[in-house]
């Protein structure tokens, strides 16, 4: 596929607010050449109406997109480039793909309704299912596809237009979860080739923190946390962000390295800071203890009581009422030694410095 024109800095340039009946949607986004913007969020968040209004599906209330220097919308100008006309590639939820065409009719579709001849279009069509690992499939139909290749007969007629701004709108999420996980690693090494830039829009921080060069967590219609996205797993600033992460989340006020938490109690941190702060532990860098313990170099103990035990996986999540409120993950070892139930006193340890601390 050839390098969109011009492909240099930051491709895309959005400062926009787009009405929706609960609420706006305000965002400020930049995307690089060569990069992926993920942009995390709860359902209704608003994330798919975002991607809608950088695709120029839905209207702007106001701001600008900019992409490879060109305008396409103005809301003060009341300029707004139709989306047929973007050279955008947009990949929605479900594929959206013709159930009479098949999988090389589906590529070529786009081609085609530019004026592309249909010898051109199928060759274009044929080189690109074989890219993605579908030559042998090009005849058939969506029907006869897996979840897994329909996505990639999706991701290929939105590459067929060679596309300067390439939009996902979850496009993991119809796939079960082994599938997920191969198509994401495939789906990781073709955008590392797209030459434009990418806009992913997702529930799943897994998808983010692996395909994403930046992140934007967008929570009713507002930015609240950007970064890199171990940045932004670490260091999370929201309840979702810090949930969705899997990361205890504590507001407090330090002073040096000791902080007084809102909820009660107080934690020792390695490195001093002051002022209100957020507080981030990891769960599995908290140990649980049948008694107090004494030896040993944690500088933080304190007791708690047993809520609530849930396997995940390979590890148990132990639900603590302290203060302070966490969630301790221990292997099922772990939890048989300790007999854990709910109700049990219990006490908890963590070292400085497993204990992030950083201004609010």
């Amino acid at each position: 596929m050839a390098d969109p024109v011009g492909v240099s800095g930051d491709l895309l340039d959005a400062a926009i607010t787009v009405p929706r009946r609960d609420f706006d949607v305000v965002a400020d986004l930049r995307v690089a050449a060569g990069s992926v913007l993920a942009v995390l969020g709860p359902n209704g968040a608003g994330k798919s109406t975002l991607l809608r209004a950088l695709a120029g599906l839905t209207p702007l209330r106001e701001g600008r997109i900019t992409l490879d220097g060109t305008l396409l919308n103005d809301a003060r100008q009341r300029l707004a480039v139709r989306a047929e006309a973007r050279p955008v590639g947009l990949v929605f939820q479900d594929y959206l793909l013709f159930p009479h065409m098949s999988a090389r009719e589906n590529v070529a579709f786009g081609l085609r309704a530019r004026g592309v001849r249909r010898s051109q279009a199928t060759a274009t069509a044929d080189r690109l299912l074989t890219q993605v690992g579908l030559g042998a499939a090009a005849d058939a139909r969506p029907g006869q596809l897996s979840g897994g290749q329909a996505q990639r007969v999706a991701l290929a007629r939105a590459l067929a237009v060679q596309p300067t701004l390439l939009l996902l709108d979850e496009p993991l999420a119809a796939l079960d979860t082994a599938t997920r996980s191969v198509i994401r690693g495939e789906l990781r090494r073709q955008l590392g080739d797209f030459a434009g830039a990418t806009v992913l829009v997702t529930h799943d921080p897994l998808d983010a923190l692996v395909l994403a060069d930046t992140m934007v967590v967008l929570e009713a219609g507002r930015v609240v946390q950007r970064g890199a996205p171990a940045e932004v797993a670490r260091r999370p600033r929201t309840d979702y962000v810090a949930a969705v992460m899997g990361i205890n989340l504590l507001a407090g006020h330090a002073d040096g390295t000791r902080v007084r938490l809102d909820g009660g109690g107080q934690l020792v941190v390695s490195q001093p800071v002051h002022g209100d702060v957020h507080v981030a532990v990891r769960p599995a860098a908290i140990a649980l203890y049948g008694d107090e313990p004494l030896a040993g170099s944690p500088r933080n103990r304190w007791r708690g009581s047993v809520v609530g035990v849930e396997q995940r996986g390979n590890e148990v999540r132990v639900s603590i009422a302290g203060p302070p409120d966490v969630m301790v993950d221990v292997t099922a070892a772990a939890l048989g030694e300790l007999r854990l139930t709910p109700g049990m006193t219990v006490w908890c340890a963590a070292k400085a410095t497993e204990i992030d601390a950083y201004p609010r």
